[in-house]
């Protein structure tokens, strides 16, 4: 019989259980699932929005509203589910969580299932899903059949999930079109940082072109200092870069652009005063000091979900 068994709240930095419902059976089955529930939740920070897990009787599915509240909502369902009520579903408690807790309550939730009476709601939406007939009346699935089909959820590989018992995962999601691993929120001097990198870049990138200007004109301008300026402008956005996304060996990506910064300000020493040398070099060093400062989010605490 094809039905929704489970559905949880999952908070995604840390994979909190915030609310979740109570599950249908305590089979053997449904107790191997309860543990890829809980390897997958500390891993929502790298999956793309929608995904599925195919785990033999039953299906595991996931939608993450990263952008409006840090939540994911995940669910259990037999294998002969259909996607398009399954992530329908989610999205409905998607709509009313929202709705019902503010980004404050959520983010400041210290207990597990600190929100454990939305399960009325997940409970009153799983008998209406797991009732096709009285359903289809209801909702317009139009949408989410077009949604899917242009954009079909993420397969997780059982190979990836690693091993069963949560102990040693080498769970990676390495896909065309996967999310790369998350940063920790950017903070206001992440964000101060970034718009000075940018400005270095701009002036840089000024600079360069007047002194093209000048080397067209005849004026002796040296070819060099062209080269100096637009490396300049390609470290300062590289930072911009490294400031944003995660990638392997950013922190000394980010040590050696700031070396190349510090070598094209010695070499305009000759263009620049000391002020302008001194204001280049320490957004430069602000710059790297954030980017070492801001993390991939770490592993999720060892929650019972």
């Amino acid at each position: 019989m094809s039905m929704i068994l489970s559905a949880s709240v999952i908070r995604v930095r840390d994979g909190l259980p915030l609310s979740a419902s109570t599950d249908y059976e305590q089979s053997t089955g449904m107790q191997e699932c309860r543990k890829h529930f809980k390897m997958l939740s500390r891993k929502l920070a790298q999956l793309p929005d929608r995904c599925t897990l195919k785990t033999g009787r039953y299906n595991i599915k996931i939608s993450s509203f990263i952008s409006s509240l840090g939540v994911s909502y995940m669910m259990l369902c037999s294998e002969n589910y259909p996607n398009v009520l399954a992530f329908s579903f989610l999205d409905e408690l998607q709509k009313e969580f929202i709705t019902t807790y503010n980004m404050m309550k959520t983010n400041t939730a210290v207990r597990p299932y600190c929100f454990i009476e939305f399960d009325n709601f997940i409970q009153r939406t799983k008998q209406r899903y797991n009732n096709p007939r009285s359903l289809s009346t209801k909702i317009n699935l139009s949408d989410m059949q077009m949604e899917i089909k242009l954009r079909p959820p993420y397969q997780i590989p059982m190979s990836e999930l690693g091993s069963a018992n949560g102990v040693t995962s080498a769970f990676s999601v390495d896909c065309k079109g996967a999310a790369h691993q998350r940063l920790e929120p950017a903070t206001l001097s992440g964000i101060v940082a970034f718009i000075l990198s940018l400005l270095c870049g701009a002036l840089n990138l000024i600079r360069g072109f007047h002194s093209i200007e000048s080397l067209l004109q005849s004026d002796g301008e040296d070819l060099n200092y062209i080269i100096a300026f637009f490396l300049g402008t390609a470290a300062c956005l590289y930072q911009c870069y490294l400031l944003v996304y995660y990638t392997s060996w950013r922190n000394v990506k980010s040590f050696l652009t700031f070396g190349l910064i510090c070598l094209c300000n010695m070499y305009l020493y000759e263009l620049r005063n000391l002020w302008q040398l001194f204001f280049h070099v320490t957004v430069g060093a602000f710059v790297t000091l954030q980017i070492w400062l801001r993390q991939a989010q770490g592993k999720a605490p060892d929650y019972d979900v």
